[in-house]
Protein backbone atom coordinates (compact mmCIF):
# COMPACT_ATOMS: atom_id res chain seq x y z
CA UNK A 1 0.00 0.00 0.00
CA UNK A 2 1.40 3.97 -1.09
CA UNK A 3 -0.72 5.56 1.11
CA UNK A 4 -1.65 4.45 4.24
CA UNK A 5 -4.48 6.58 6.68
CA UNK A 6 -4.53 6.63 10.11
CA UNK A 7 -6.05 8.16 13.22
CA UNK A 8 -9.63 7.36 13.36
CA UNK A 9 -11.72 6.38 16.31
CA UNK A 10 -14.89 6.68 17.59
CA UNK A 11 -16.15 10.13 19.11
CA UNK A 12 -19.49 11.78 20.05
CA UNK A 13 -20.96 14.66 17.72
CA UNK A 14 -19.03 17.85 18.34
CA UNK A 15 -15.55 16.05 19.13
CA UNK A 16 -12.00 16.45 16.86
CA UNK A 17 -9.98 13.88 15.82
CA UNK A 18 -6.98 14.35 13.07
CA UNK A 19 -6.03 11.62 10.98
CA UNK A 20 -2.81 10.81 9.08
CA UNK A 21 -1.46 10.06 5.64
CA UNK A 22 2.01 8.60 5.37
CA UNK A 23 3.77 7.22 2.82
CA UNK A 24 7.00 5.91 1.85
CA UNK A 25 6.63 6.80 -1.53
CA UNK A 26 8.70 8.87 -3.98
CA UNK A 27 5.49 10.05 -5.66
CA UNK A 28 4.31 11.84 -2.38
CA UNK A 29 6.01 15.05 -3.14
CA UNK A 30 5.23 15.35 -6.33
CA UNK A 31 1.58 15.32 -6.62
CA UNK A 32 -2.02 17.04 -5.26
CA UNK A 33 -3.36 14.80 -2.53
CA UNK A 34 -6.54 13.96 -1.37
CA UNK A 35 -8.86 12.76 1.42
CA UNK A 36 -11.49 10.72 0.41
CA UNK A 37 -14.59 9.15 2.76
CA UNK A 38 -16.96 6.00 1.89
CA UNK A 39 -20.06 5.94 4.32
CA UNK A 40 -21.90 2.35 4.91
CA UNK A 41 -24.18 1.94 1.10
CA UNK A 42 -22.60 5.54 -0.82
CA UNK A 43 -19.82 5.95 -3.02
CA UNK A 44 -16.73 6.76 -2.27
CA UNK A 45 -16.33 10.66 -2.63
CA UNK A 46 -13.70 13.67 -1.60
CA UNK A 47 -13.48 14.92 1.16
CA UNK A 48 -10.73 17.49 0.84
CA UNK A 49 -7.54 18.07 -1.24
CA UNK A 50 -4.25 19.72 -1.27
CA UNK A 51 -1.72 21.05 -3.72
CA UNK A 52 1.63 19.32 -3.83
CA UNK A 53 3.44 23.26 -2.33
CA UNK A 54 -0.02 22.90 0.42
CA UNK A 55 -2.36 25.18 -0.60
CA UNK A 56 -5.96 23.63 0.32
CA UNK A 57 -7.91 23.69 -3.31
CA UNK A 58 -10.63 21.61 -2.15
CA UNK A 59 -13.70 21.00 0.53
CA UNK A 60 -16.59 18.95 -0.08
CA UNK A 61 -19.69 21.48 1.33
CA UNK A 62 -20.84 19.17 4.09
CA UNK A 63 -17.04 19.71 5.78
CA UNK A 64 -16.52 23.77 4.79
CA UNK A 65 -15.22 25.25 8.21
CA UNK A 66 -15.42 22.50 9.79
CA UNK A 67 -12.49 20.60 8.35
CA UNK A 68 -8.52 21.42 7.45
CA UNK A 69 -6.08 19.68 5.05
CA UNK A 70 -2.26 19.80 5.84
CA UNK A 71 0.54 18.22 4.47
CA UNK A 72 4.57 18.07 5.42
CA UNK A 73 6.59 17.02 2.36
CA UNK A 74 9.34 16.24 3.59
CA UNK A 75 7.95 13.89 6.14
CA UNK A 76 5.38 12.51 3.84
CA UNK A 77 2.69 13.02 5.85
CA UNK A 78 -0.39 14.78 5.52
CA UNK A 79 -3.38 15.54 7.87
CA UNK A 80 -7.19 16.09 8.26
CA UNK A 81 -8.22 17.61 10.96
CA UNK A 82 -11.88 17.42 11.19
CA UNK A 83 -13.89 19.27 14.22
CA UNK A 84 -17.52 19.86 15.38
CA UNK A 85 -17.68 16.13 14.12
CA UNK A 86 -21.15 14.92 13.12
CA UNK A 87 -23.08 11.54 12.81
CA UNK A 88 -22.73 12.32 8.91
CA UNK A 89 -19.12 12.22 8.87
CA UNK A 90 -19.26 8.34 9.84
CA UNK A 91 -17.23 6.65 6.95
CA UNK A 92 -13.77 4.82 6.39
CA UNK A 93 -11.50 7.84 5.47
CA UNK A 94 -8.78 7.21 2.95
CA UNK A 95 -5.70 8.83 0.89
CA UNK A 96 -5.02 8.73 -2.62
CA UNK A 97 -4.09 11.10 -5.47
CA UNK A 98 -6.83 12.56 -7.08
CA UNK A 99 -5.36 13.21 -10.48
CA UNK A 100 -4.19 9.34 -10.65
CA UNK A 101 -5.35 7.04 -8.02
CA UNK A 102 -3.35 4.75 -6.96
CA UNK A 103 -4.21 1.17 -5.14
CA UNK A 104 -6.73 2.21 -2.48
CA UNK A 105 -5.40 0.98 1.22
CA UNK A 106 -7.37 -0.06 4.56
CA UNK A 107 -8.64 3.15 5.18
CA UNK A 108 -9.25 4.35 9.12
CA UNK A 109 -12.89 4.50 10.71
CA UNK A 110 -14.09 7.31 12.14
CA UNK A 111 -17.60 6.64 13.84
CA UNK A 112 -19.45 9.58 15.03
CA UNK A 113 -22.16 8.89 17.83
CA UNK A 114 -23.36 9.71 21.29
Amino acid sequence: VQLQASGGGLVQPGESLRLSCTSSARFFGDNALGWYRQAPGKQRELVAAITTSGAPNYFVEAVKGRFTISRDNTKKIMWLQMNNLKPEDTAVYYCNVPADLRPWGQGTQVTVSS
